[in-house]
């Protein structure tokens, strides 16, 4: 926490305040007040707008959106692009501009539509931003003299050193040390992810209270937000009043302190993907030329002239559509996941992240379960049903409602009203109300019984700690009952302990002497969305990670409520002692972690990190932005923390689960897309590369002019944008989408060879049917350039991620005929590019011409064979990856 200085300012001004200093933990009430030159009575006006000036606005710190032009100029970064510039520059240098207009199109093209979609996600998240409040209530006086008047303000002109007054349902504008309270606790959820309420009050002794009132089941986290005297900025005041002095505003608040340690992020799954997959284009696109010129020249004699042929052969091993292709898979993702299930893509690589993931991390409350507490039974006190107890309690509840002037319930009485039988709470006759103090951890009621004039009955719920020894109980007998509260709490249950007793009318209640009715248990209410959700995750291979600030077996309870198999719990006191490798370890095989600070969150999900995983993070608070930041996916919902909702990368409508299932499938969706395309370009580039490189040492002339080959590029480029559009198999979508580049590379160096082998086979063909007179060199390059288009079109086809499914598309019911998907289609129309555009009247221009009818018969004879040994290997490759998935 940051304060002001005493009076007297910096040493170089002695009357100017200088930017606030962290308040030490033990100061007292005296010692603040004087730091901040202020008062019980507030500042003066002209002293506010002193402070205002000095310490600019009281504004939560936001990341603004980038500009499209600067996400333009970010786009060009890209590794793929980068390569693509490259090749670029090197065609302009051999004055092949065709190649270079081409690929500078591609990349223009590309960064357009990546910079256009991100710009619409910040367009988007900018209208969820919320402030966190935005008027207060502020003590000011007009000069010295005058008495104080307390009015509400703009919650950007409070400054450090106002006195503000907080109410049930306010919002902490600021961070602030109470001077008054009464029976104040505040939800600092934001901050710390505890669930239950926190008790705050003016004591100068904290001490080491139990801050839940129904058994202690809220978070640990000790440090500054477990001092009761002090209250934060994302924080809502849940019961009670106070009356507090701002020590710190704007850009100094424990709010943005979080923000500012976040640091950058790392390198998600995508980059690293990218960054492999790469370097392999880069080392063929270097090798590629000088092994062409060499070859070139030491058998043929041929110098520099066949240097603009080399590029072009780089240029054609390179997947120029790549950069448009990824951004057009995640663009049309994510608009189908804002459209449908109000899930905003705020960077569209995250899309192929879920897609990879395979780990996600989430708080319980509010995604396993909902915020607020249900019933779960009412026990006498040998630890039997028995439905008085709850109607008891739920009496207290209703009249200490309604004689305290409350505005509403807090969680745990309008659980006990929900469950509760109306037409027996309206039985009872209320006469007072001590309402639920957090220093005594109880609240008692006196009604009016039916036909029992001249008695009332005092009733008593709260902690079981607080009520039991106010009861006429042996130690033995408190000692069993203590036991059995005990044991309610440790199974994840919250408790209230009921005792009533009956009292003279008129007198004072008087707390002593009980007799014990019995507990009433409390559970979190399941979220209505989170089992189905969940169940979902886990067939498609995404395993659910607790991390919760809460108590163990509340996590747990929620699991198995869930159908969760709880694999390990684990409590944050035993991280502390773990080394990072034992961590790791540890992490892989635990379900739940319990007691958790924002370190340790962020600890574990680097230590999944390690282990292999692709994490995603679910939070809402600031307490989970590091953890967020750190993660591969960062996930919020849209009204958490604005500076969470900032940082994440996907922005979900609700805090559901199974929006993010939706997320995953579009994902992988797109990420098999994107790395199908990637294995068939890549595949069918390297082969063409190995037959071309063959036949040019072979032949009297070059294999096909640049020109030829730029053409057949852009053909087979034109083609592949289909794959933006396919639709995989269903078992592709059940598995992590991982771009792999060792298992890339195999892939493309396999099926890279048998491509060539198909080419140079039909080498052999061109050798057989061009023995008759013509112009051997343009027939040469006409047959090559059909049976390459036609190659590649077998390739699109058998090689796709969607199998049959590529072929075609099943029918709603499973049991439709097939239909020609987007990729046959296009796989046709390049085909049919290659059979016709020799023969037709752009042929010529490109040196292309007519063929004779033997050949056609002959390449029919090579595709047969080329196909059946496709098949072949796919169907190898498939069993060697199911093997190596199994084993792994």
């Amino acid at each position: 926490m940051r304060l002001l200085p005493p009076p007297g300012g910096d040493e170089g001004d002695p009357g100017a305040p200088s930017r606030p200093r962290p308040e030490a933990p033990a100061a007292s009430l005296l010692e603040v007040l004087r730091r901040l030159d202020s008062g019980p009575r507030g500042l003066t006006e002209v002293q506010a707008a002193e402070r205002l000036a000095r310490f600019g606005e009281n504004s939560v710190p936001d990341d603004h959106d980038p500009s499209w032009p600067r996400l333009f100029a970010r786009s060009l970064r890209d590794p793929f692009t980068a390569v693509l510039l490259c090749l670029g520059l090197v065609s302009a240098a051999v004055f092949a501009w065709g190649t270079t207009s081409v690929i500078l199109l591609l990349v223009a093209v590309s960064c357009v539509l990546r910079a256009s979609g991100e710009h619409r996600a910040g367009r988007s998240t900018a209208g969820l931003r919320r402030l966190v409040a935005t008027t207060v209530a502020v003590q000011r006086r007009v000069d010295e003299d005058t008495a104080p008047v307390t009015r509400e303000i703009p919650v950007e002109e409070l400054v450090p050193g106002d006195v503000v007054r907080l109410g049930p349902g306010d919002l902490v504008p600021a961070d602030v040390r109470l001077l008054r309270s009464a029976g104040l606790t505040v939800h600092q959820a934001a901050l710390t992810g505890e669930s239950a309420p926190v008790e705050k009050s003016v004591a100068e002794d904290p001490g080491d209270r139990d801050r839940d009132r129904n058994g202690g089941t809220g978070d640990r986290d000790g440090g500054v937000f477990q001092d009761p005297r002090l209250c934060f900025q994302g924080s809502s005041v849940a019961s009670g009043s106070a009356t507090a002095v701002v020590t710190a505003t704007g850009g100094d608040t424990r709010f943005a302190a979080a923000h500012r340690r976040t640091g950058k992020p790392p390198t998600t799954t995508f980059e690293r993907s990218v960054q492999g997959v790469s370097w392999i284009l880069i080392r063929f696109a270097l090798l590629t030329p000088p092994l062409v010129l060499m070859a070139n020249a030491a058998l043929r004699g041929r110098g520099l002239e066949t240097l603009p042929f080399a590029v072009a052969v780089a240029v054609g091993l390179t997947p120029e559509m790549l950069p448009v292709l990824v951004t057009t898979c995640l663009a049309r993702g994510a608009a189908l996941l804002a459209r449908t299930h109000g899930v905003i893509v705020r960077r569209l690589p995250a899309l192929h992240d879920i897609g990879a993931m395979d780990v996600l991390c989430v708080d319980k409350t509010g995604t396993l379960t909902q915020d607020r507490p249900v019933v779960h039974r009412a026990l006498d006190a040998d630890g039997h049903d028995d439905p008085e107890v709850l109607r008891w309690a739920a009496a207290a509840a209703w009249w200490s409602l309604h004689l305290s002037d409350l505005p509403a319930p807090d969680a745990l009485d309008e659980a006990l009203l929900a469950a509760a039988d109306e037409d027996a709470l309206m039985s009872y006759d209320g006469v007072s109300a001590l309402p639920f103090d957090p220093g005594r951890r109880l609240a008692t009621v006196v009604v009016r019984t039916p036909g029992r004039l001249g008695t009332h009955t005092l009733i008593t719920k709260g902690a079981a700690e607080a009520v039991l020894p106010r009861c006429s109980l042996s130690e033995e007998e408190r000692s069993r009952l203590r036991d059995l509260a005990d044991a309610q709490a440790a199974d994840g249950l919250r408790v209230l302990a009921v005792a009533t007793a009956d009292r003279p009318a008129g007198t004072r209640p008087h707390e002593r002497g009980l007799t014990f009715r019995g507990l009433v248990t409390l559970r979190d209410d399941l979220a209505p969305t989170a089992a189905e959700a969940l169940a979902g995750l886990a067939g498609r291979g995404v395993t659910v990670k607790v991390l919760t600030g809460d108590h163990p077996g509340t996590a747990v309870r929620a699991c198995r409520e869930l159908g969760v198999p709880v694999a390990g719990v684990v409590t944050a006191d035993r991280l502390d002692t773990l080394t990072d490798p034992e961590l790791t370890e540890l992490a892989r095989r635990t379900t739940v972690f319990a007691r958790c600070t924002p370190e340790h969150k962020t600890r574990i999900t680097r230590a999944l990190q390690a282990g292999g995983h692709t994490v995603g993070f679910l939070g809402d608070g600031v307490n989970d932005l590091p953890a967020l930041r750190t993660a591969d996916i960062g996930i919020a919902p849209r009204d958490a923390a604005g500076v969470t909702r900032q940082n994440a990368d996907l922005v979900l409508a609700g805090k559901d689960l199974t929006a993010i299932g939706h997320a995953v499938v579009a994902g992988r969706h797109a990420g098999g897309n994107i790395a199908t395309y990637l294995r068939i370009t890549l595949s069918s580039n390297l082969g063409n590369v190995i037959a071309m490189l063959s036949a040019g040492l072979l032949l009297p002339f070059l294999p096909m002019l640049p020109a030829q080959v730029l053409v057949q590029n852009l053909c087979f480029d034109a083609a592949q944008l289909a794959f933006a559009y396919d639709r995989p198999a269903l078992s592709a979508l059940r598995r992590p989408s991982v771009l792999n580049p060792r298992e890339l590379l195999r892939f493309i160096v396999g099926f890279g060879a048998l491509n060539a082998v198909a080419d140079l086979a039909t080498f052999g063909a061109l050798a057989f049917a061009l023995r008759g007179p013509g112009d051997d060199e343009a027939l040469f390059h006409s047959g090559w350039f059909t049976e390459n288009l036609l190659t590649q079109a077998v390739v699109m086809v058998l090689l796709s991620v969607g199998s049959l499914g590529s072929l075609g598309s099943l029918g709603a019911s499973g049991r439709g005929r097939l239909r020609p998907g987007p990729v046959t289609w296009s796989a046709a129309a390049l085909a049919a590019t290659g059979l016709l555009l020799p023969a037709s009247p752009l042929g010529p221009a490109l040196g292309l011409t007519a063929l004779p009818g033997v050949y056609y018969g002959l390449l029919a004879l090579v595709l047969a064979l080329y196909a059946v040994g496709l098949l072949a290997a796919r169907t190898r490759h498939e069993r060697h990856r199911t093997s190596a998935r199994s084993d792994g």
